[in-house]
């Protein structure tokens, strides 16, 4: 059965559920959340998505992102899914939100209300060779630098949440 997604209004309130794919075919306006994991040396794990990924296959982005489902918040969500990818538990804390809007070369459109979720985790993953090619861990100056010089092997979503985020993310301290 198809993962749905919530669909919401501007503010974030739930207006209904739609197929995933159906939503990102429609580029209609769903909830999502995107997770920044940190280690104690302040850097960043980034993940490569799998190479069979149906957009963006095998390209760099931020540690974990997906949807909520129905009745579960934004921190269970994103508990949730990064254990499925990255395989480990942290605990999270949501930052701020935002609407973006990010088209793909194969039709679809990412529409979302992301939730951006920072945890700290000072190990190495056990991750999903499923959804994760591999991993790696960058300071965020490297990762602004590198996203100027390579646009190519990010996300758009991750280009365009970094962009959005990078200050808050880098002085932003549990």
């Amino acid at each position: 059965m198809e993962e749905l997604v919530i669909l919401v209004d501007k503010n974030d309130n739930q207006i209904g559920e739609m197929p995933k794919m159906e939503a990102h075919e429609k580029a209609v306006l769903h909830r999502a959340f995107s997770v920044f994991i940190f280690n104690i040396k302040g850097e960043l794990m980034l993940q490569q998505r799998a190479a069979h990924k149906y957009h963006s296959p095998l390209l760099w982005t931020n540690t974990c992102c997906s949807h909520q489902r129905s009745g579960e918040s934004n921190i269970e969500a994103g508990e949730r899914r990064l254990q499925e990818e990255m395989g480990f538990t942290a605990s999270l804390n949501e930052v701020f939100s935002f609407i973006y809007k990010a088209p793909f070369d194969n039709g679809l459109t990412e529409h979302e209300l992301d939730h951006v979720l920072i945890g700290y985790f000072d190990d190495e993953p056990n991750i999903n060779k499923d959804e994760v090619e591999a991993y790696k861990w960058m300071q965020l100056d490297d990762v602004k630098s590198d996203i100027e010089k390579n646009p190519i092997i990010y996300t758009e979503w991750f280009k365009i949440i970094f962009k959005e985020s990078y200050d808050k993310i880098k002085n932003y301290k549990i």
